[in-house]
């Protein structure tokens, strides 16, 4: 069998891998953080309005708008 020569201690598999591999994940838990302090900023400014559905009585079953999306009866 071949002696393995070709070991290095700052090779892509040492030291040098880790250390790409930890600032790989620092970049990608920055930009997921920043992302979602940006999207926490948003929703500060537009907050979610619940009004349309306060009142259980504006839910209709049978409106004319949810007719086109509500399953079809079969006719008979």
């Amino acid at each position: 069998m071949a002696e393995n020569t070709k070991r290095a201690v700052f090779g892509f598999h040492g030291v040098f891998g880790v250390l790409i591999s930890i600032v790989g994940l620092l970049f990608i838990w920055a930009v997921l953080m920043s992302q979602a302090v940006l999207v926490q900023q948003d929703a500060v400014k537009h907050p979610y309005d619940p009004a349309p559905i306060r009142d259980v009585n504006n839910i209709k079953m049978r409106s004319v708008d949810n007719k086109n999306f509500a399953f079809q009866e079969k006719d008979k």
